[in-house]
């Protein structure tokens, strides 16, 4: 009897060991962790040995029970992890590089302390006239070394001088000749004298007044801006919407130029830093409509000034000037006499070159003025006196450094005054 009891007993706990190790066994399939497998081995250990010692007969009758009884579970799915493709940066171009650059610059031209900033702009403009100045007075001094007689020898050597000036050859001739009515002065004993001469001869040939930008007195004056590309037309743009945000004026911006993308984005900086409107579309739009609807806007909002960028385009492609025309036409749709002013921004490191632009665009399009950037770079400042001289069209705006305040109305007697003292 106490034999049988003993043998349920054992029985018993043989049970509670097969189910143990069910659990065990579905830990051990569920948990892939190193710990929790480290104590699954440990347990089934303990397991084994509980099985002997109760009497069974073999591990494997204990196994073949757990397996009859236990139904197996089947082990979780992992799935495999998905690893996200990794995004293959954009190339860009130099070109567009170079363009990016100029937009981060904006923040820079208008915040930044100013260089000089206690400089009239009188100083500022002999400062942007240095290499100019340097160079021609340089040559006058040589000049005046070797003779103080103006003969003939002594006028063509002056003549390689304004050459290199790039005062054109229109404007060489007339000075010269303003030489030879004065060739009563047999020598010049300093080479200030000449340049006092030459300051003279300049005066009559620019004339002393200056042509600001015309703005219409209680109605909207809508400016359009044209030039080749990297004249720096855009940047003028914004210099002007300061210029005038800073007076007081209600200003409008139009992003015109739907060819060149850095364009709008650099001109949308612009004016949300300056704090104007600006109407634009998306690059590769159409660059009539975008003006159409800036026009239409900035006179329903009563807006003082509309400011329209363009394309850049070379004065030798016919179907862009065409363009151009078409943007005029559009604009008068609106209001009939508009644009009021049409403005050329030309580079004055190009030289004669920049002469030859601004004479077909004023055939094409019919210019009021010249806007001249750049006038810091170059050594031939004398390019004013060309576009006097050959197009009879009026400076109103020189640009003698990267600052808003480097971009002044052009007043001719300041301009011979820096150039030549």
């Amino acid at each position: 009897m106490f034999k049988f009891i003993k043998n349920i007993f054992k029985k018993d706990k043989v049970e509670e060991k097969k189910k143990e190790s069910t659990v065990v066994e579905e830990i051990s399939v569920k948990v892939e962790t190193p710990a929790v497998a480290e104590v699954s081995s440990k347990v089934e250990t303990l397991v084994k040995e509980e099985v002997k010692e109760v009497g069974v007969e073999s591990e494997k009758d204990v196994q073949e029970e757990i397996t009859a009884e236990t139904p197996v579970s089947e082990p979780d799915i992992i799935p495999e992890p998905v690893v996200d493709e990794v995004p293959v940066p954009e190339i860009i171009p130099e070109t567009k590089a170079e363009e990016i650059a100029e937009i981060k610059e904006v923040d820079d031209t208008i915040e930044k302390p100013v260089e000089n900033e206690e400089l009239t702009w009188l100083e500022r403009l002999r400062v942007g006239l240095t290499k100019t100045r340097e160079s021609f007075t340089q040559k006058i001094k040589e000049l005046v070394g070797k003779s103080h007689k103006i003969d003939d020898e002594f006028l063509e050597e002056l003549e390689e001088i304004l050459i290199t000036t790039d005062v054109g050859v229109k404007g060489m001739t007339n000075i010269l000749e303003h030489f030879q009515e004065i060739a009563e002065m047999e020598e010049i004993q300093d080479h200030r004298e000449l340049l006092d001469l030459l300051k003279e001869i300049f005066h009559v040939i620019l004339d002393d007044k200056p042509v600001p930008i015309k703005l219409n007195d209680g109605e909207l004056t809508v400016i359009m801006l044209v030039g080749v590309n990297g004249t720096g037309k855009t940047t003028t743009i914004g210099k002007l919407a300061k210029k005038y945000r800073d007076q007081g004026k209600s200003v409008m911006l139009a992003a015109g130029d739907t060819f060149r993308a850095a364009a709008i984005e650099q001109l949308t900086v612009w004016a949300n830093r300056v704090g104007c409107d600006i109407i634009k579309y998306e690059s590769g739009g159409d660059a009539a409509a975008v003006v159409f609807d800036a026009v239409t806007a900035a006179k329903a909002r009563k807006k003082d000034i509309l400011l329209i960028d363009t394309a850049g385009r070379l004065h030798t492609k016919v179907n862009l000037m065409e363009e151009l025309k078409k943007v005029r036409r559009v604009i008068k749709k609106v209001i009939p006499d508009a644009p009021h002013e049409t403005l050329l921004a030309l580079d004055a490191t190009t030289g004669q070159n920049a002469v030859n632009q601004a004479a077909v665009f004023h055939k094409e399009i019919d210019l009021t003025g010249l806007i001249l950037t750049k006038l810091d770079g170059t050594a031939k400042g004398g390019i004013v006196v060309a576009i006097k001289e050959e197009l009879k069209l009026p400076v109103k705006m020189i640009g003698v450094g990267e600052k808003v305040q480097d971009l002044h109305v052009f007043d001719p007697s300041e301009f011979i005054e820096a150039l030549l003292s």
